[in-house]
């Protein structure tokens, strides 16, 4: 049902262990503990073996950041084609519905190989240039002046993921891209299993149920990037249909493709918010219950940017990453095969002892915080990185200046969408003094 540069590619089955390398039967990263905690049990599996077999996941675990940054920076031995796919394979209903002749999205960004990534990447670039990030800065934050107004006049305590978490990131990148507000709401529920879909392991049920939900969401991309190429305006889609108007052959090594553009607009959608929100909570689960480091940055505001990178480091919304080996190689040791599927444990890197100082320590000051490998490294560094910093910024500068006061409201059990990358509460409850 696919082809080499498919945007969603399943497995056909769950690979086994390479020769001689150690094997963890009894851990998965969909474990409940590791779900609720990861890094205490991230941190003793990097201290035991740095590479191991996980058979549960299927994948070769890379705990250290060394390996992890050797990952990165060897993307001809390494690819990045998996990232994107399920971990397992799909149920044969699903599969049909993914069947459908015109669902056709083609890999661009994360997961397409060089040399077409860095070409589809010089496009994608420019859209997230520093005049375009000033635009919309002032957009981002009077929309979230009015979330927290909303959040405010509902009074303490108050859910933060409904009230702001969730719909700021989705808002802001809907607008990068283009979107109309009107249609905001079905988008989210066209985007909002693809967790479970390509980091999770869906029934059979749900697979289809988020199958469908993807074609339909395809077909939206497709109309909206065709209205688009006859009314252009000042948006990122605009901005690749010019792109694609001034050179549209990507065969002459530039240039990029009509299906390419439509692919594009299709991956960016989930990238640009669903881990944002899990950040934007994230912040708050460090700084609130450190009260005193909260007060400092009730006093300076100009330390949320500090703030924003040590949560990028200690309590990361993206806890790992997918490689898949394309020729015989060896990491740490052990021999890998071609096609082994590999998992990046970002959540022991960042953590990792003689990486950072006191690793397990919280620390808004800490020096060269931005060490954390939370974005990635090499030619696939989060393009997103700077819209996701800022939107963290401004959400923590207005927090700690409208709500000084502002604390996690006692006894709530936090819950986390299961899945092997993305971590962020379901919910958050919120207090205040009034």
């Amino acid at each position: 049902m696919s082809t080499p540069n498919t945007y969603h590619q399943a497995p056909d089955s769950i690979t086994s262990a390479p020769p001689g390398c150690p094997v963890h039967q009894p851990w998965s990263p969909l474990d409940a503990d590791y779900l609720t905690d990861p890094y205490p049990i991230a941190n003793a599996l990097r201290d035991e073996h740095p590479v191991f077999y996980a058979p549960d996941l299927g994948h070769v675990v890379v705990g250290t950041m060394d390996d992890i940054e050797t990952v990165f920076m060897n993307p001809d031995v390494y690819a990045s084609t998996n990232v994107q796919d399920p971990i397992f394979p799909l149920c044969d209903e699903a599969a049909a519905v993914l069947a459908a002749p015109d669902f056709d999205p083609v890999a661009v960004m994360s997961n397409r190989p060089e040399p077409d990534h860095g070409r589809i990447r010089t496009y994608t670039r420019q859209g997230f240039s520093n005049r375009r990030l000033k635009s919309l800065e002032g957009y981002m934050r009077e929309r979230a002046t009015v979330l927290l107004d909303r959040m405010v006049a509902g009074g303490s305590p108050a859910e933060y993921v409904a009230a702001l978490a969730f719909p700021l990131p989705a808002e802001i990148v809907f607008r990068f891209i283009g979107f109309p507000p009107e249609d905001d709401t079905l988008i989210k529920s066209w985007c909002a299993n693809r967790r479970a879909f390509s980091w999770g392991k869906p029934s059979p049920e749900q697979q289809v149920e988020i199958a469908q939900g993807m074609v339909d969401y395809w077909r939206y991309c497709r109309e909206f990037v065709a209205e688009r190429r006859e009314r252009r305006t000042d948006d990122f889609t605009s901005e690749l249909l010019d792109a694609h108007d001034a050179d549209p052959d990507p065969a002459n090594g530039t240039g990029i493709s009509y299906r390419e553009v439509e692919s594009v607009i299709y991956g960016f959608s989930f990238a640009g918010h669903d881990p944002v929100t899990a950040l934007l909570c994230n912040t708050l689960l460090c700084l609130l219950p450190r009260r005193d480091q909260w007060a400092e940055l009730c006093a300076d505001p100009s330390l949320a940017a500090a703030a924003v990178e040590e949560t990028l480091r200690f309590e990361s919304s993206q806890i790992s990453w997918r490689r898949i080996t394309t020729q015989d190689t060896t990491l740490a040791g052990i021999d890998l095969p071609a096609g082994t599927r590999l998992y990046l444990n970002f959540a022991s890197a960042n953590h990792e002892p003689g990486v950072f100082d006191d690793p397990e320590t919280f620390d808004i000051h800490r020096d060269k915080a931005n060490r954390h490998i939370s974005f990635g490294k090499g030619i696939h560094f989060c393009v997103g990185n700077g819209l996701a910093r800022m939107e963290a910024r401004i959400a923590l500068e207005l927090l700690s200046q409208r709500l000084p006061s502002l604390r996690l409201a006692p006894d709530q059990q936090m819950s986390y969408f299961p899945n092997i990358t993305f971590r962020g509460p379901d919910t958050l409850q919120l207090e205040w003094d009034e």
